[in-house]
Formats: C-alpha cells, sequence, structure tokens
C-alpha cells in the first residue's frame, strides 16, 4: 500500500505546490510550453515537407514501387516483336497479377501548327492512370478520363508552358490544338498541368487515340518506342519484377530479354533521401527545446533558493531527504507536464485548421498527413523529460538544506 500512497502523495504535494507557487511557476512554463508547441510544430511540418519531397520525387519517377517493363529491340532501333502482340502479352501478364495501375508511355514526334521556332516541344503518348501513378498537378481543366478515349476528336492536355504561348485559352470554350504530324488533326485540350515555361513545352495525348490517327505496327511510328509502367505494392516489386521478366521474355520466344524493373526514387536503396530534412527539422526542434530547457531550470534554481526556510523546516519535522527530493522534482514534472499539453494543443489547433490545408493544397500538396499523433506523443514525453532533468539539479540542492537553514533564512 505504501508504495501506492508514496508517488500519489508526492503528486498531490506536487500539484499543491504548483497552485501555491503558480505565479512564480507560470512564469517558467511559459517558455517551456512555447518550446513544446515549437517543438511538436516542427515535428508536424517535418511530416508535411517530408510529404512534399517525396511528392515532387513521384512527379519525377512515380509513386513506390514503379516497375518499367522495355520491350525488346532490335540493333537498328526497331521492335523485336510486333508492337500489338507485346502489348497483348503485357496486358495478359497484368491483368494476371491484379495490377491494376499501368500505363504505357511513348515520345512520338507530335508538332503543332504555328507554334514558334524557339519553342520546344516534347510530346508523351500514356494511358489515364498516368495521371494518379505520377501525381500529375492540374492548374485547369483535369486529366484524362474515361470519356476521354471515346472522343471523336482526340483530347491532349498541355503543360503551363504550353498553354501561355496559346494565349492562356478559357478550357470552358474547348480550345483545340492543331496538329500537323504525325497527320493533320485537330486535338481538344482538356487539362493543363502544372510546369513548363514559353520555351520548354509539353503535351500529352492518350495512347489509343495516337495509335488510331497512327497504328501501332505502322513503319511511320517516327522512333515511337513504347514502354510500359506498372505501379505495384513495394514490397511485391521484387518478386513481381522477376515474375513479369521471366513471363514475358519466354513469350516473346527465340531467346529475347524482357528488362523489368523498378525506376522510382526508392529503388537505388543507399542514402535516405529525406535525411536532410529529418536532420534540419530535428535539430531545430533540439535547439528550441535547449532553450525552454535552461530557462526552466533557472528559474527553477531561483524557486529553491527562496524556498530554504520552507524545505529546513519541513526537514525539521522529518521530512526525508527522498520525499524532499522526489517533490522538488515532481514539482517541475508536473509543471513541465502542463506545459507539454497545453504546447501540443496549441500546435494542434494552429495547424489542423482549413486556412493551413487551402495554403497547402494551393502549393501542390495532395496528400496533406494528418496531424501526426507520434509528434503529439513526443511532445509530452519531452516536456516530461525536460521537467525531471531541469528539476535534478533544483532536487539535489534541496537535499542539501538542513534544518539549520530554516533559522538563517
Amino acid at each position: 500500500m505504501r508504495a501506492i500512497t508514496g508517488p500519489i502523495s508526492v503528486l498531490v504535494e506536487a500539484w499543491a505546490e504548483f497552485r501555491v507557487y503558480r505565479a512564480r511557476v507560470l512564469m517558467s512554463i511559459i517558455g517551456v510550453a512555447v518550446a513544446i508547441m515549437a517543438l511538436t510544430a516542427i515535428a508536424a511540418i517535418s511530416a508535411v515537407a517530408q510529404q512534399a519531397v517525396v511528392e515532387d520525387m513521384e512527379r519525377g519517377s512515380g509513386r513506390p514501387a514503379m516497375l518499367s517493363i522495355n520491350p525488346p529491340y532490335t540493333d537498328d532501333g526497331n521492335p523485336a516483336v510486333p508492337v500489338t502482340a507485346f502489348d497483348a502479352q503485357v496486358r495478359n501478364e497484368l491483368k494476371r497479377y491484379d495490377i491494376r495501375y499501368w500505363s504505357r508511355q511513348g515520345s512520338p514526334q507530335i508538332t503543332l501548327r504555328g507554334l514558334p521556332d524557339d519553342v520546344y516541344l516534347q510530346s508523351s503518348t500514356v494511358d489515364a492512370a498516368y495521371g494518379t501513378m505520377f501525381r500529375t498537378r492540374m492548374v485547369e481543366g483535369s486529366w484524362f478520363s474515361a470519356q476521354d478515349s471515346r472522343r471523336l476528336v482526340p483530347a491532349v492536355v498541355i503543360n503551363e508552358g504550353l498553354w501561355k504561348v496559346l494565349g492562356s485559352p478559357d478550357l470552358r470554350t474547348h480550345p483545340v490544338v492543331h496538329l500537323s504530324s504525325p497527320t493533320a488533326i485537330d486535338a481538344v485540350v482538356v487539362g493543363v498541368a502544372s510546369g513548363g515555361d514559353a520555351h520548354y513545352t509539353q503535351l500529352w495525348m492518350l495512347y489509343d487515340a495516337y495509335t488510331a490517327l497512327v497504328p501501332a505496327d505502322s513503319p511511320t511510328q517516327d522512333g515511337n518506342q513504347v514502354s510500359y509502367l506498372a505501379w505495384v505494392p513495394p514490397h511485391h516489386a521484387s518478386a513481381l519484377s522477376q515474375r513479369l521478366g521471366a513471363d514475358l521474355s519466354r513469350a516473346a520466344g527465340d531467346g529475347m530479354t524482357v528488362d523489368v524493373g523498378r525506376q522510382d526514387y526508392q529503388s537505388g536503396g543507399g542514402s535516405d533521401p529525406l535525411l536532410f530534412v529529418k536532420v534540419v527539422g530535428g535539430a531545430a526542434a533540439g535547439l528550441i527545446l535547449l532553450l525552454g530547457a535552461l530557462g526552466l531550470l533557472n528559474i527553477s534554481m531561483v524557486t529553491v533558493r527562496a524556498r530554504i526556510r520552507e524545505i529546513g523546516i519541513r526537514r525539521s519535522f522529518g521530512a526525508t531527504a527522498g520525499r524532499v527530493f522526489a517533490g522538488v522534482m515532481m514539482e517541475s514534472v508536473v509543471a513541465t507536464a502542463v506545459a507539454g499539453i497545453v504546447g501540443v494543443m496549441a500546435a494542434i489547433l494552429a495547424l489542423e485548421n482549413p486556412l493551413v490545408s487551402g495554403f497547402l493544397r494551393r502549393q501542390g500538396l495532395q496528400d496533406i498527413p494528418a496531424f501526426p499523433l507520434s509528434a503529439a506523443a513526443l511532445g509530452l514525453l519531452v516536456a516530461i523529460g525536460v521537467g525531471a532533468l531541469a528539476g535534478l539539479l533544483p532536487a539535489l540542492v534541496a537535499v542539501r538544506v538542513k534544518p539549520i537553514d530554516a533559522i538563517r533564512y
């Protein structure tokens, strides 16, 4: 029973002292509350920054795990297996392994009529899933949908650079671009993706819409070498890449080798690409916390010096050194625990609101991470730890107080 009542009595005593000296303690815990709020906020902001870096990398190389399937080609750059036959083989394998997100990707030579000579146009043929697989950020209109594949007039998505070159037309008016190759035809613009400038422009067209203009096995494909991209679970990526490579190579026949491998940012292994963000966030949080702890320690030492008479009287009435030590330390722990709760709540209220979420979405962040519970738990644990460390030295000073000191002060 004593093992239970002892700690409880120490906590009750610490809370009572906290209430008695609340004005003085309040001054000490304000700095800790601000430090804990900053620590918790930095942990949450670090998670947002890491997500922003991840999304930026995924726009370039695809979401993990992104498998690239490259068909075999002859030495002169021609497909070693007929394009339509290989396409059917890949489709069968992707369906067999229940891979739902996949896309073909080609780089045909598409030219637009009336485009200035100093403007470089990069064109790609893709499938509708490509936008999700590569987190394509739209600023106007939308990415390709199932309805676009049924259009009589091909649909295209352009980047901001090409959109500005065209005069930034309102997409509600269904603006068109005039293709001069591979065939003379108009295409309707359905969306504008972020990125590019007046000299670097980009255009995407659905792969099936392009092959309707130029058949896949046609000699007029202009070197449009097609690869296949598949978004698979990262923990299955290695096994799937080996199986897909073996199955497609066997189906291609004649000793052909189909190369299948990862291309996303996690494929290289080695160093953590987010290490810099984590280190900077952790260093800033640690510095803020250190400043708060030093402030608390300073005020705690002053408080103990002012209470030497009180502590000496308690010792004269039989208070043990352990009881005095625990009482003084727990005063600091209780104070910082309250500060930690206030700081964590302030950080949550500051970051979890529509204004912040709206700002992050306007900056292009698609998946805003929820406020990490680990950050809140870390803030509370650190607050208690700081209280224990900041209360250690004052508690040691309090233990050295003798009953005679009550008379001196």
